[in-house]
């Protein structure tokens, strides 16, 4: 079994903003800021640094899974610009209760129609990327697109620009 095998997921301690704003519904909003690896031991909740108009709070523990499905996906997030994580979580009474996060940028951009209260994609830390790299260059395989062709045995006879057989209703 190789290591790639057993380290498909990796617990991420995830820190969001909670900005001021002045708006007639809202006094704030809520964002990803960041992820913590390996996840501190430290209660969700927790207000990690707060200057008075933006307060971090760690939100808790949430695993990241790499599927060797989604490895072209992944490609696409690595190799495209700057790879980025996306993080989706709802608010409970004000507090925010983590939900997932992903590498998957179809997953994570599926997740801004889905309803959760709080979804946003920041910067992926160099360790997490070293290692979705490497496991991408172990699972990838190159998917060659094939057009399905259409079943010609019938197409002659009857189709489009013929007229329709007599005596048939």
């Amino acid at each position: 079994m190789s290591a790639f095998e057993q380290e498909i997921t990796r617990e991420l301690g995830v820190v969001l903003s909670r900005r001021k704003v002045t708006h007639a519904w809202a006094d704030h909003v809520w964002s990803p800021d960041s992820v913590l690896f390996p996840a501190p031991d430290t209660l969700p909740g927790t207000v990690v640094s707060d200057d008075g108009t933006r307060a971090l709070v760690y939100a808790g523990v949430a695993s990241i899974e790499l599927f060797a499905s989604d490895t072209s996906n992944y490609l696409d997030n690595m190799f495209e610009g700057a790879a980025r994580l996306w993080i989706a979580a709802r608010l409970e009474n004000d507090a925010p209760t983590l939900v997932r996060v992903t590498a998957d940028p179809t997953e994570g951009e599926a997740w801004f129609e889905a309803g959760f209260d709080i979804v946003g994609s920041i910067p992926m830390p160099d360790h997490l990327a070293s290692w979705i790299a490497a496991f991408t260059d172990a699972f990838h395989v190159e998917r060659v697109f094939e057009k399905r062709k259409r079943d010609r045995s019938e197409r002659g006879e009857r189709g489009f620009g013929h007229k329709p057989e007599q005596g048939r209703s």
